[in-house]
């Protein structure tokens, strides 16, 4: 029986947001949201876990080359979120709002398509040092 092994990336990206519904009345949003209403947005220092579970490959060693991951990670999420108003500059939450929640779903759909689908792939974001989410959970 093959064993699988998890292997991790840690990374870190600076964001702005809103966290805001459309929908509802501005006491509302400021009565669920607080300060993260604000509607001059406010920022985080993310940090971002992947990881990546499978069997290790017999001729490299590897479950994943980290290089690769690495590079997948800096060219589709840091280079589209780092130092950006997630609510005006990323296209995904233009409509979505920009939760931890949301933010860990669009990474982990943004990386699943590109990591071998016989991999299994998650996401933990830490939005701040006490505050984190993990997608998916089993």
């Amino acid at each position: 029986m093959a064993q699988k092994v998890a292997v991790f990336r840690k990374e870190h990206f600076n964001a702005a947001h809103r966290l805001h519904n459309p929908e509802w009345s501005a006491e509302k949003n400021e009565s669920v949201f607080g300060k993260c209403n604000n509607p001059n947005f406010h920022g985080h220092n993310y940090e971002l876990i992947v990881q990546v579970t499978g069997e290790v490959d017999p001729e490299t060693g590897y479950v994943l080359d980290m290089k690769v991951l690495s590079s997948v990670l800096k060219e589709f999420v840091l280079d589209r979120f780092d130092h950006k108003n997630l609510n005006l500059d990323v296209e995904e939450f233009k409509s979505l709002n920009p939760s931890a929640e949301n933010i860990a779903i669009v990474i982990y759909t943004i990386l699943r398509s590109k990591i071998d689908s016989g991999l299994d792939l998650k996401v933990r974001l830490y939005e701040t040092e006490r505050n984190f989410v993990e997608y998916p959970v089993d």
